[in-house]
């Protein structure tokens, strides 16, 4: 029966969320949540929020999470609400890198899926590990790159696939901040202080936190494989343990070239994410402080500018997009995106339906591997005077 030609059928019920990290004084932890909640897919019932007793059970408070769903332990979190009736679906890990290995294998092996912040580990051989754990467990692992949830990102990746730039021929990808332009650490800023802990962050300072975000986003658009990388890192703040600089040379395995610039001390940069692709009949460019806009050039034409919900977009574009033209969307909703798509999966594997192909464009453990390589073969290079070094995750 139907109303209005609405269906009267109950909408399925919201995806049990659990989160590890993201307590009080956590800024990614929020994120994911205001991204869980945009599209109503999502209900936050558990948390082993803080490792810090004290601080788990007020942040869980605050969120309106029950006290015996508030844990002080994530091993714990994972036995206990597999043991549940009514049981967590998926968890989001939002802790410090060097933690999201040990806490991931856990829920995978207790029959949960996982949304993992990234990069998805501090080693290669970490991340190969839990690349076998997700395929030995069968439970899905999805891993938020964030960026590549936008709406013009999509748009781009859709592009290259059709072929409309031809042979792709040359990369360019960069994401330059300020933000630890001076010695922030040392003031005991929280966000700056992991960041800069080879302990927490693993071996990439600016590397690992913001250039694994271009070196994904270059992947996730042109398709292409990285073959080679030649790296120059660079720490310019006296006393500080990792890279605040980084540049790299990419050959990629088709036999295009490229170039990677992350750096967190160019003044003038808030979060200057760009890539720009470059084939035998066209180009492309994405600037992530213009989400809503991609501009495609033919050779020999004049640019055009696609934008969101705009003339020119596509089927990928339209999935991302919630708002209508002309109306900015952004950071959040590139989050949410992928928790959307998330909840696709989930939802098709409930109801044993394939799901929306364009749900699985989702970042996995294979992509974050691949990632982990990527940055150990750029320390390696860099210790290396720049020598080329092999970044194929399987030679």
């Amino acid at each position: 029966m139907t109303i209005e030609g609405v269906s009267s059928v109950a909408a399925p019920r919201r995806i049990r969320l659990g989160m590890v990290g993201g307590g009080r004084g956590a800024f990614i932890g929020g994120v994911h949540r205001m991204a869980a909640r945009l599209d109503d897919r999502y209900e936050l019932v558990a948390g082993a929020l803080s490792s810090d007793a004290a601080r788990a059970a007020a942040s869980a408070a605050e969120l309106h999470i029950a006290p015996q769903r508030s844990y002080a332990d994530y091993a714990d979190m994972a036995r206990r609400e597999a043991a549940r009736e009514d049981g967590i679906d998926v968890v989001a890990i939002v802790t410090p890198n060097h933690l999201h290995g040990r806490i991931a294998s856990a829920f995978l092996d207790a029959g949960i899926d996982v949304i993992c912040d990234k990069p998805m580990t501090t080693t290669l051989a970490e991340a190969l590990a839990l690349v076998a754990k997700v395929r030995d467990t069968q439970r899905l692992f999805a891993l938020t790159h964030n960026y590549s949830g936008y709406p013009m990102v999509r748009q781009a990746r859709e592009m290259v696939a059709a072929g409309e730039l031809g042979e792709l021929r040359v990369i360019q990808a960069e994401y330059p901040q300020d933000w630890l332009s001076t010695d922030l650490e040392a003031t005991g800023q929280k966000q700056a202080s992991w960041r800069v802990d080879p302990a927490q962050a693993g071996a990439g300072g600016s590397l690992g936190d913001i250039g694994s975000h271009a070196e994904h986003l270059a992947r996730f658009i042109s398709g292409l494989e990285l073959a080679q990388v030649s790296a120059d890192l660079k720490t310019f703040i006296p006393g500080r343990r990792l890279d605040d600089n980084c540049h790299v040379l990419l050959r990629y395995t088709n036999g295009a070239r490229g170039m990677l610039w992350s750096s967190q001390v160019a003044p003038g940069n808030e979060n200057a994410l760009r890539v720009r692709v470059y084939g035998s009949k066209a180009g492309l460019a994405f600037s992530q402080e213009h989400p809503n806009e991609l501009w495609f050039t033919p050779l020999g034409g004049r640019p055009q500018l696609i934008t969101r919900g705009g003339a020119g977009a596509g089927a990928a574009a339209a999935r991302a997009t919630r708002i209508p033209a002309g109306h900015p969307e952004g950071y959040l909703e590139g989050f949410a995106q992928l928790y959307r798509d998330v909840a696709e999966q989930i939802q098709a594997r409930w109801e044993q339906r394939p799901p929306d192909p364009l749900a699985c464009w989702v970042p996995t453990a294979e992509d974050g591997a691949r990632g982990m390589k990527f940055i150990e073969a750029v320390v390696e290079s860099s210790r290396a005077d720049g020598r080329w070094v092999d970044a194929r995750l399987s030679p």
